[in-house]
């Protein structure tokens, strides 16, 4: 697994979380919103495991829909409100630490 990969796998829970709470949506379109967003790392097998370890968190719910015309019904995840509190309090720490970062890449001072 190559440096951007790792980087990216400690964000993942927070973003997939932050695109459900725009919508209820399911594995393949997140996947597809990620790498739209420039998320370009992110592979399908990876977005499954996280989406359930979600579940169980208790930060996302799982239910099915029919799909339009023929095809397996589509797991479609919506956030819950531990999922909204747990998603505050990530982006909170994220602009923390991006900041952080941010200063000590560019020389200079964390305000």
């Amino acid at each position: 697994m190559d440096h951007n990969s790792q980087l990216l796998k400690g964000v993942l829970d927070m973003c997939l979380l932050s695109l459900i709470a725009e919508e209820p949506s399911y594995g393949y379109e997140m996947a597809a919103k990620l790498k739209n967003r420039g998320l370009q790392l992110v592979s399908d097998g990876s977005i499954y495991p996280t989406l359930s370890r979600l579940q169980k968190a208790g930060l996302v719910e799982g239910y099915f829909v029919e799909a339009d015309g023929s095809g397996p019904p589509r797991k479609y995840y919506r956030i819950v409100d531990p999922g909204r509190d747990r998603l505050q309090e990530w982006s909170g720490e994220w602009m923390d630490l991006s900041a952080g970062v941010s200063a000590i890449l560019n020389g200079g001072e964390y305000d």
